[in-house]
């Protein structure tokens, strides 16, 4: 199975981003005079000596796992809170489920107007400290819950304050963040995910309207980043908008590493799946180039897989360590962020489509899967959240 490929490796191969093996033909035995055979002896030794060494292949072993939560209907997102509990989403149904440290779960609330229809639905969560208006005592910390869903008219952020303590929470009432993001039965991105900046960043797909993802004033095919009330940071690269970044087809992982390089993850259409640096203002892009181009207007993907070893979706990053979930691929990639970065497989085949990963705040790694979905094949507990050996 061939490993992930660099940009700039793949821009020195004329940007194809695949190496092809040499294939060996049968043929007919010849004999080699004797005396040809000391010196071609010698030469294939030099030879062998200048060579580079091939890169490492993707280790496919597997890692220990262990069920945290099973039973799940098509989950899409989940996010941890400080106690070591997490929420987690349910696209179709548009239930919001809290699951408590021991693994057990109940359903916390129904994120209002969800209409699921193919990939659309309750997507992404992110949650937030912030102030205790409309989150009564007891509570535990003020927690506010972000939620990207799609409506029977568009795809669109909601905010609702997370109520009780811990066993006992419930969603309140919901307060509209950003709405008149463009839906259609594919491609609506949906991944919410807040910055070191304090900020909220959204990722959106292009709605199977290609163009509209290099146009600046849709909001199609984008990386949004608004203040957690839905206000335009003053700062963003486009005067008065939420777009951070255009030339997206369909991203659907957002994380930052320590030294606070912001990261996605994007599905491409039948070639290439791109690992991408997140750039303020940056184009990268689609539809005019899918994986690594050579155009000078477009920032080319870190990483690039085939289509069938990815269609990624969450990403989560410790340190500099990036770990994406691969849904067609049925693995979880292990990128190396440090210098050139390379990447590495691991469940490959075990567990399933994964659909989101996930550290802990007792530095846990779990990834979600998404099995049931309607493309892939249940197993049985599916869909689970599970505790994955480091």
């Amino acid at each position: 199975m061939p490993s992930a490929v660099s940009s700039s490796y793949a821009g020195a191969m004329g940007g194809t981003g695949t190496l092809k093996p040499h294939r060996q033909h049968p043929g007919r035995i010849r004999t080699i005079p004797a005396l040809l055979l000391v010196p071609l002896v010698l030469l294939v030794l030099v030879l062998t000596a200048c060579r580079a060494p091939n890169p490492a292949p993707p280790d496919q072993s597997s890692s220990a796992t262990s069920d945290f939560v099973t039973g799940l209907a098509a989950p899409w997102s989940m996010v941890a809170l400080a106690d070591n509990s997490l929420l987690v989403s349910e696209r179709d149904s548009g239930q919001v489920l809290e699951v408590s440290p021991a693994g057990t779960k109940r359903v916390v609330g129904t994120v209002p107007g969800v209409l699921h229809q193919g990939e659309g639905g309750l997507l992404g969560l992110a949650v937030r400290l912030d102030g205790c208006q409309g989150n009564p005592a007891p509570d535990t910390g003020c927690i506010t819950v972000y939620a990207y869903l799609t409506t029977a008219s568009d795809n669109r952020i909601l905010r609702m304050p997370l109520r009780g303590i811990s066993g006992a929470r419930s969603l309140g009432a919901a307060t509209v963040v950003l709405d008149g993001i463009p839906k259609a039965a594919n491609h609506n991105g949906g991944r919410l995910a807040f910055g070191p900046d304090g900020m909220l960043y959204a990722t959106t797909g292009d709605a199977g309207k290609r163009n509209a993802a290099q146009d600046p004033k849709s909001l199609s095919g984008k990386i949004l980043r608004l203040q957690p009330d839905g206000g335009i940071p003053a700062d963003n690269p486009f005067p008065g908008s939420p777009v951070w970044t255009l030339g997206h087809r369909n991203a659907q992982g957002l994380a930052w590493d320590d030294t606070g390089r912001m990261w996605a993850s994007e599905f491409g259409q039948n070639t290439w799946d791109e690992l991408n640096e997140i750039v303020a203002g940056a184009n990268y892009g689609w539809p005019v180039v899918e994986g690594i181009g050579k155009d000078s207007r477009f920032r080319n993907p870190v990483l690039t897989w085939s289509t069938a070893e990815a269609s990624p979706s969450g990403i989560a990053i410790d340190g500099t360590t990036l770990y994406m979930a691969a849904l067609r691929g049925e693995r979880l990639w292990v990128v190396d962020l440090e210098e050139a970065p390379s990447a590495r497989a691991i469940l490959v085949g075990e567990l399933g489509r994964l659909r989101d990963v996930m550290l802990t705040h007792d530095g846990r790694l779990q990834v979600l899967t998404n099995n049931t979905d309607g493309r892939g094949d249940p197993m049985p507990g599916d869909d689970k959240v599970i505790d994955v050996a480091r």
